[in-house]
């Protein structure tokens, strides 16, 4: 008698944390998709303010990063559409932007993020501050 192997696979598969990623930067979300498939994470992209919303309700993923200064997705309107639905508020948010923005950082503290580092931080770090973030909300 054959037994299944493909339901071992689904199991990881379904086992596997999501990351809503809001980085519309195609180079820089691949940098970051990159690092978190290798520790096992399933990556969701949004691209657009509606996606956030969207996927972010569909999936409720174990984390959420913010670009803080991306230029095509408002991010304090992102953050503000999270922590006003019940479901979404508890996410997790990892977001980053440039360290010489000290009002970015501490509106986005205002409005609920979990923690904020500079994009060079970000970068650099970007592993560890998943699993901080994450493991957090786990």
């Amino acid at each position: 008698m054959k037994t299944n192997s493909l339901q071992t696979d689904k199991t990881d598969q379904t086992d596997q944390k999501t990351i809503l990623v809001a980085v519309t930067d195609i180079f820089f979300y691949t940098k970051v998709r990159d690092a978190l498939m290798s520790k096992a994470y399933r990556i969701e992209r949004a691209r657009t303010q509606q996606d956030i919303a969207e996927k972010a309700a569909a999936t409720i993923p174990s984390a959420f990063i913010l670009n803080m200064n991306d230029e095509t997705l408002n991010a304090f309107q992102a953050l503000e559409t999270l922590t006003a639905d019940g479901r979404l508020k508890t996410i997790p948010i990892l977001a980053f932007a440039n360290h010489e923005e000290v009002d970015t950082f501490n509106r986005a503290r205002a409005l609920g993020v979990t923690k904020i580092v500079s994009r060079n931080e970000f970068s650099a770090r970007l592993k560890d501050l998943v699993e901080e973030v994450a493991g957090n909300h786990a």
